[in-house]
């Protein structure tokens, strides 16, 4: 196979990935986070700060950080973090802002505990919220 066809079968791949992806539900899906001053995690729209997910669910975290009382040197502010599931990218630093992370929420259903492991301020050690995952 010569390099120009090979580069058309790989456009036409990627042509076809971005038309049925989200028919299929393969985009992710963007949940709104605040790690808040006052050293708690708020999710928009909700009173209870639950992210509830699909096994294997891809999700956008748009998560906004806004300074507590105490931060690290490096200007990180807080964490997203889930303790049992750091190895597939859910530890996460925030800095001061908004950013966006993609996750995939894990294939076994259950209860995740997310928590603040940078210290924070005072309230730091109730910083948490859960991830429940169902089918």
């Amino acid at each position: 196979m010569n390099g120009r066809r090979a580069g058309r079968i790989v456009l036409l791949a990627c042509v076809v990935l971005v038309a049925v992806l989200p028919v299929l539900g393969g985009a992710p899906r963007i949940v709104q986070i605040t790690a808040n001053s006052d050293n708690t995690f708020k999710l928009a729209g909700q009173k209870r700060a639950v992210i509830t997910a699909k096994p294997g669910e891809v999700l956008r975290l748009q998560i906004t950080a806004r300074k507590g009382s105490e931060s690290e040197k490096d200007g990180t502010v807080h964490s997203f973090t889930i303790n049992a599931l750091k190895d597939q990218g859910w530890d996460l630093r925030l800095k001061e802002g908004t950013q966006e992370f993609t996750v995939v929420a894990p294939t076994t259903p259950g209860e995740y505990v997310v928590e603040c492991t940078v210290k924070c301020g005072e309230g730091h050690d109730d910083m948490k919220m859960k991830l429940v995952v169902a089918p």
